[in-house]
């Protein structure tokens, strides 16, 4: 039958060292910053317990709030992820090329005619 065939959905391309690099930096910054969030409220809970009983809005108390910021600031920093890791217009270009073919340049071909 046509269009049954378990071939690949799509053509797989995998995208150079470089940006991987530059995308796993990106992830690691945004994990630090998500995990002094998280150590914040481990250590009240740990040595201040007392301040989650505190209500500063709405008649819900800190740890409400902070446990629904916790799940805030996580999406929002998948979004900034997200949007930091996407393709940009050099991705294709090597680093240190700065715009000129990376195929013709380099000691390997200099002085070859």
């Amino acid at each position: 039958m046509g269009g049954f065939d378990h071939g690949p959905a799509e053509d797989r391309t995998f995208q150079p060292a470089h940006i991987s690099a530059r995308n796993a930096r990106y992830g690691l910054v945004l994990i630090l910053l998500y995990l002094v969030f998280y150590a914040g409220f481990v250590l009240i809970n740990t040595f201040r317990p007392q301040w989650m009983d505190v209500v500063p809005a709405a008649g819900v108390n800190l740890a409400i709030w902070y446990g629904f910021a916790l799940i805030v600031v996580a999406l929002l920093l998948a979004l900034v992820y997200g949007h930091l890791c996407r393709g940009r217009a050099d991705d294709n270009e090597l680093p240190g090329t700065f715009g000129q073919d990376a195929a013709t340049t380099g000691p390997a071909t200099e002085g070859t005619p």
